[in-house]
């Protein structure tokens, strides 16, 4: 087992969704091979994968076969059992190691553990029952938003607590189980930071992007964020402390709201607080395809093969990355029309409402 891999070497990718899709295709530039595992049959990363292994995550023959069969093992999504990368680590490196998923997947841990960095984050409260959620709400006040501490993406497992709310009935519609309560953030943006560590401790960071939510999941990303650079350079090294104090290896995502402060005289500043992190590539980076020099997939494959991180450097002025959710692939033929537009489909069979079929890139020109 050896710390850098060689081109002809096979990464493991748990998980075959889009991001797994996208990771293989990444590898493949590079000279590597990836050995896809999915319980699901359908996942659109078999498609462009050397090999595959249908099995769910528990099954631990099969994962002891797969890790017999790859030379490292990285993973599309965080909420990989425990006991999956236990199994994992133990015969092969995974990167990012099980840390960072620890910290990920429970929004308390996470809140902590960005806290305890001396890092800005919104206000928040352990919630065990209905009677711990009616003191932190009288901590925190209203509006606030109670979250479950796992198993929570795109505007799911949260409800936003109000005046009149119900607060029994709230609890109980989100499983009745450990919950954070967050106070408000009274943000002016959403930006994110895709940046990269290396098996070697390197750090590279991709500009600022600028987020636009929609019904709670992602609509649209621009690189770079329309903030100022002091805020900006804040985020980075942000990003920089969470995945130095993890001793991260590949990409992570780090989600921040920019709130604006008056200083001593008056007048405005922006700053910044920690929403939630990901030990993963990330739908706001997916404008790197086609908008830097090297993807934020290509970063993550030569981050974890032990290899040099490759130039963040952006392509044009300025790019836009837009989700095409559920119906709005079926405007793919006028995308491919459109000069400048660069499309990518994932390969699902069906469009559903919520579901990210695809996405499209625009790179601008400076003005003359």
């Amino acid at each position: 087992m050896t710390e850098r891999l060689s081109p002809g070497d096979t990464v493991g990718i748990l998980g075959g969704g889009q991001l797994g899709r996208m990771l293989a295709l990444g590898a493949a530039r590079l000279g590597l091979k990836t050995h896809i595992f999915c319980p699901d049959i359908d996942s659109p990363a078999f498609d462009v994968s050397a090999a595959k292994t249908v099995a769910v995550y528990e099954d631990e023959a099969a994962l002891r076969a797969f890790a017999g069969a790859v030379d490292v093992v990285t993973y599309e999504f965080e909420n990989v059992p425990a006991r999956t990368a236990e199994v994992l680590v133990a015969l092969r490196p995974v990167r990012p190691g099980p840390a960072a998923l620890a910290v990920s997947q429970d929004r308390l841990t996470e809140k902590d553990f960005v806290t305890r960095l001396g890092i800005p984050t919104a206000p928040y409260r352990a919630v065990e029952d209905a009677g711990a959620l009616a003191r932190a709400v009288g901590e925190l006040g209203r509006p606030a938003i109670l979250k479950t501490r796992r198993f929570g993406y795109d505007g799911k497992g949260q409800v936003t607590i109000r005046e009149g709310s119900d607060l029994g009935a709230i609890f109980r519609s989100l499983g009745g189980g450990p919950c954070i309560l967050e106070g408000v953030v009274p943000f002016v943006k959403e930006v994110s930071v895709i940046a990269a560590r290396g098996l070697d401790g390197a750090f590279a960071a991709y500009d600022v992007t600028e987020n636009v939510h929609a019904n709670h999941i992602l609509s649209v990303s621009r690189a770079p964020a329309n903030i100022d650079p002091a805020c900006a350079a804040a985020a980075i090294a942000v990003a920089e402390k969470i995945a130095a104090a993890l001793d991260y290896v590949g990409v992570l995502a780090v989600e921040l709201f920019v709130t604006e402060e008056p200083d001593g005289d008056g007048r405005l500043v922006q700053t910044i607080r920690v929403n939630e992190t990901a030990p993963r590539v990330h739908n706001s980076g997916h404008w790197t395809l086609d908008g830097a020099i090297c993807s934020q997939f290509e970063q993550h494959i030569r981050a974890i093969a032990g290899w040099p991180l490759g130039t963040t450097q952006r392509h044009g002025a300025a790019v836009e990355m837009r989700n095409l959710i559920g119906d709005d692939v079926n405007a793919y033929a006028d995308l491919l029309a459109e000069p400048g537009a660069c499309l990518h489909l994932y390969g699902k069979a069906e469009a559903r409402a919520g579901r990210k079929m695809g996405h499209v890139t625009r790179v601008f020109a400076p003005e003359i």
